[in-house]
């Protein structure tokens, strides 16, 4: 039963977006890096074929946070101060 009711509430992950030839050059934001869609080539070294693939190397910037809204002020009051009275002795 609780197998069942944590199968239930588990949040599905988002896949990652496409990297082909006509992606190349965008930028994703994946796990708080912001990568880039690019072609790598592959080679005997790396054991891996040539294909578009995203660069989120250690090199990557951070993505930038959303801004936040900006908090409204004080209401703006456009009377003088009162003056403080002088006391007379």
């Amino acid at each position: 039963m609780w197998l069942f009711l944590l199968l239930l509430a588990a949040v599905p992950a988002q896949a990652q977006p496409a990297c082909g030839p006509a992606r190349e050059g965008q930028l994703a934001c994946m796990a708080g890096r912001l990568c880039q869609c690019r072609y790598e080539t592959g080679g005997t070294l790396t054991g891996r074929p040539s294909a578009h693939r995203w660069d989120c190397g250690p090199l990557r910037p951070d993505c930038r946070p959303d801004p936040l809204p900006v908090a409204p002020g004080p209401p703006i009051t456009y009377a003088p101060f009162p003056a403080a009275r002088p006391t007379g002795k």
